[in-house]
């Protein structure tokens, strides 16, 4: 047992320190929005759950073979604009590790 720091406070520091770990690593979670822009076109707006910008991360439209169907990035205000597919997709946030994720064309409306 170590005398400068005993057991009754080490604990109770490594139990805040891993839930403040938990509560940060959720801190910045991922965000995307697609909804539709007429009849051809759908339009996506991503982001961080902590505000921050999403400039630059890479978005693709996948057919449900795996197939690239289009992709771009974000643009300066954090949105990009696509042609609707004619057959099934769904849209990958590509934001890296832990911070991807993807928006089904069923759930654009």
């Amino acid at each position: 047992m170590n005398r400068l720091f005993p057991a009754a406070i080490v604990r109770p520091l490594a139990f805040l320190s891993a839930l403040l770990s938990v509560t940060l690593a959720h801190a910045h979670s991922p965000r995307l929005a697609c909804y539709p822009d007429g009849n051809e076109y759908i339009e996506c707006e991503g982001g961080f759950s902590d505000g921050s910008s999403a400039k630059g991360v890479e978005i693709k439209v996948m057919s449900y073979e795996d197939k690239v169907l289009w992709q771009g990035a974000l643009d300066a205000k954090s949105s990009v604009r696509f042609k609707r597919p004619k057959q099934d997709f769904y849209v990958r946030f590509e934001g890296g590790e832990g911070h991807s994720l993807e928006v089904d064309h069923n759930d654009i409306r």
